[in-house]
C-alpha cells in the first residue's frame, strides 16, 4: 500500500501535478459550482441544488485551507457562466472565465447521479492559459444525502489535488 502510494507521488510529482513547491505562492484557482448529471431515471430532488451549493464551497473551503490554492471569486462571471450552458459539456470553456478573472487554474465539477446509492464526483482541473487539462479526480461515494456529497468533494479537495 505505501509502495503505490510513493509509486503515484512520484509520477504526479514527475507530471507536475502534485501543486507548487514548498514556500511557493498560492496558485489562483477559480472553482466553479459543482453540476448535477442524473442519470438514475430518479429525478432531481429539490435539495439537490443546495447539496451541489454546499459540495462545491466544501471544495473552495478544503482548497484554500491546504495552503496551495488562494480561490478567485467567481460570482463576477455568473452570466459568462450562464451563457456557457453546462461547464462540463463546453469543451473547456472554463479556462477562458478562469483566466479573465485572474486565475491560474480552473477547476469544474460534476456529481453523477447514476442511483440512489451510487454517485460519483469528478473535478478536471485546466490551466487557464493554455485551457490544458493539468489534473482530474474522481471519487464514487454511496448514498444521496447531503453528507456523502459534501465528504466527496473534501475528500477529492484533501487526497486528490
Amino acid at each position: 500500500m505505501a509502495y503505490g502510494r510513493i509509486c503515484g507521488l512520484a509520477a504526479a510529482l514527475a507530471l507536475g501535478l502534485a501543486g507548487p513547491a514548498m514556500g511557493a505562492d498560492p496558485v489562483k484557482t477559480a472553482v466553479f459550482d459543482f453540476e448535477l448529471v442524473d442519470t438514475s431515471m430518479e429525478g432531481e430532488r429539490a435539495e439537490h441544488r443546495l447539496w451541489l451549493r454546499l459540495a462545491s464551497e466544501q471544495m473552495r473551503k478544503s482548497l484554500a485551507a491546504s495552503g496551495k490554492y488562494s480561490i478567485v471569486a467567481v460570482e463576477p462571471a455568473g452570466p459568462r457562466i450562464a451563457d456557457a450552458g453546462y461547464l462540463h459539456g463546453c469543451n473547456g470553456c472554463e479556462a477562458g472565465i478562469a483566466r479573465d478573472l485572474g486565475a491560474q487554474l480552473a477547476i469544474a465539477g460534476v456529481v453523477h447521479k447514476v442511483s440512489t446509492l451510487i454517485l460519483q464526483i469528478a473535478v478536471t482541473v485546466r490551466d487557464a492559459q493554455s485551457g490544458e487539462v493539468r489534473q482530474a479526480a474522481s471519487v464514487e461515494v454511496r448514498g444521496d444525502t447531503e453528507e456523502s456529497w459534501v465528504r466527496g468533494a473534501r475528500y477529492i479537495a484533501v487526497n486528490r489535488l
